[in-house]
């Protein structure tokens, strides 16, 4: 059951491998945030992004939207998103002249920092440079972020004030604490 709120809907980032779309992970968390009545911002690519984003849209009766920030490049008149961007799911696109971030999303340029700038809580699913300069981003800013992850089968590296777990429920506490006191 959605929780009782006043003013804006809260804004749930949800970061992950462009690449795998972590189902088993993407899929239930995509549901349950639709169910909670907030928004639900990716990267708006594929894998985890494509993932949590269907599962999201394909709640009924949902309150919140899909956002995806969409990475791209500059060119004549609009910027020119990058190709298989934005996921079918998206229903707000945010076009950026920014690109992927890989090895360099803590750049400034890197539209990572949209990412975490613009969520009220973040939630990491395995992914890899992109994903570990998102956590490093949201610690750097203040951004609480928790890790959806069993480290042995990823091989990402989590900050180290970033909490670690791979219990749904506790993925749930975590959300819902940052988004009740918003």
């Amino acid at each position: 059951m959605e929780p009782e709120r006043k003013g804006r809907l809260p804004v749930v980032g949800v970061i992950g491998s462009g690449n795998e779309p972590h189902t088993a992970k993407a899929e239930p968390l995509g549901e349950w945030l639709a169910r909670q009545g907030v928004h639900l911002l990716t990267g708006g690519g594929g894998g985890v992004m494509e993932s949590v984003s269907r599962a999201f849209h394909d709640v009924p009766d949902r309150r919140g939207l899909v956002i995806g920030i969409i990475p791209g490049t500059a060119g004549e008149g609009r910027c020119n998103p990058k190709a298989g961007y934005p996921n079918r799911y998206v229903e707000i696109p945010i076009f950026t002249h920014l690109p992927l971030s890989g090895r360099l999303g803590t750049d400034p340029m890197s539209r990572n920092h949209i990412n975490i700038l613009s969520s009220d809580v973040l939630v990491a699913l395995p992914g890899a440079a992109g994903t570990e300069s998102e956590m490093a981003l949201a610690v750097r800013y203040g951004t609480p972020v928790i890790l959806f992850s069993d480290r042995r089968d990823d091989g990402m590296e989590a900050p180290p004030d970033v909490p670690v777990t791979e219990d749904f429920g506790n993925i749930k506490e975590f959300v819902l604490a940052v988004i009740e006191n918003k």
